[in-house]
């Protein structure tokens, strides 16, 4: 394998470490992007159809 890719993957893991919590920067950037998705998901709201008069759409039903 020859290239950026193969150079970046040669490289050891950067970890954040405080106390007995370890983590590394791949794995958290991975978590906080899903989180971010998440939050993204439930905060847009669903699409909905278009409010038409009331009547309009239950004069078929019987």
């Amino acid at each position: 394998m020859t290239g950026w890719f193969a150079d970046f993957m040669n490289h050891p893991a950067t970890y954040l470490k405080s106390g007995w919590f370890q983590i590394s920067i791949t794995n958290l950037l991975v978590i906080l992007l899903m989180l971010a998705i998440f939050a993204i998901a439930i905060l847009l709201p669903f699409p909905q159809e278009k409010k038409e008069e009331r009547g309009s759409t239950k004069e078929t039903r019987k």
